[in-house]
């Protein structure tokens, strides 16, 4: 068992593709980090809206609080948006994500206000109650496991060493925000995560289930809300593409629960050597 690889940072995203807050400590539960993508803003189709069409919701700054979430925006003069913790209505509606259709809640209607001028077009914003299932992939997770308005799997991991590594080959670096990961670690080889299936992060087992597949998010600037060009998918399509899917990090599923903290030893317990670049993912 591995005994140098470090948690080194944790992140979460309340509202999904708005942005990310970085954490020193969260909470595990069953359908990701808690508060992780429990809301999403939806367009007049219930369809979900994220930054890969309008990428300016990068700009949307998201806080904890303790009674829910506040919103600000970074460039504009929108004031605050209080988001209470649990919704103010009891309008369902199902919502489309991917190729899911899931029961969710409408917020309020200050929220759908200030979304809409923000982002300039009618929308609303939603919230997932534990009551509404959406299973992760059964193809891929190895037992029945809920997950949130994240893209498929709960969790989503990344080696700091595979970052650093794609840097080294880009022509600007770009930051580990740019691939909204849960949970970074230090130490160890680049892409080593590839080949994680069993794993403990400060005691609570995690499986790595299925690389990430990449898509035009990432060369989304997240400090200037907008496209950037082709980077960094074209550097990594030379040496992480397989069946015309760009791959960087590990989708994670785990059974347990409980508190994990940056600092935390993760300890790889078991390996899927089928999932080893050499071979294709």
């Amino acid at each position: 068992m591995n005994t140098s690889l470090i948690l080194s940072d944790i992140y979460i995203y309340p509202v999904k593709s708005l942005g990310a807050i970085r954490v020193s400590q969260a909470e595990v539960e069953e359908r990701g980090l808690r508060f992780d993508r429990r809301w999403v803003v939806i367009d007049d189709t219930n369809r979900f809206v994220t930054q890969r069409q309008h990428p300016t919701m990068a700009l949307i700054e998201v806080t904890l609080t303790d009674n829910g979430l506040d919103l600000r925006h970074r460039t504009r003069d929108l004031g605050v948006l209080t988001v209470p913790a649990l919704p103010e209505t009891f309008d369902l509606v199902p919502v489309t994500v991917w190729d899911d259709t899931i029961e969710a809640v409408v917020v309020n209607d200050a929220c759908n206000r200030w979304l809409t001028e923000a982002l300039g077009f009618s929308v609303r914003l939603m919230y997932l109650p534990d009551t509404s299932p959406r299973l992760a992939d059964p193809d891929y997770a190895p037992f029945d496991v809920n997950v949130s308005f994240a893209d498929g799997f709960p969790f989503l991991l990344i080696g700091q060493s595979s970052l650093d590594d794609l840097n080294t080959r880009l022509p600007d670096a770009v930051s580990m925000v740019r691939f909204r990961p849960n949970f970074v670690f230090e130490g160890g080889e680049p892409y080593d995560e590839d080949q994680w299936y069993e794993f403990t992060i400060g005691g609570i087992r995690f499986y790595g289930v299925k690389p990430c597949a990449r898509c035009v998010l990432t060369t989304v600037d997240p400090e200037k809300g907008e496209i950037s060009g082709k980077e960094p998918l074209r550097t990594l399509s030379t040496y992480r593409k397989r069946n015309n899917k760009i791959f960087f990090g590990q989708n994670v599923v785990t059974q347990e629960s409980g508190r994990i903290k940056v600092g935390d030893e993760v300890v790889v317990v078991s390996r899927k050597v089928r999932y080893t670049m050499s071979e294709g993912i």
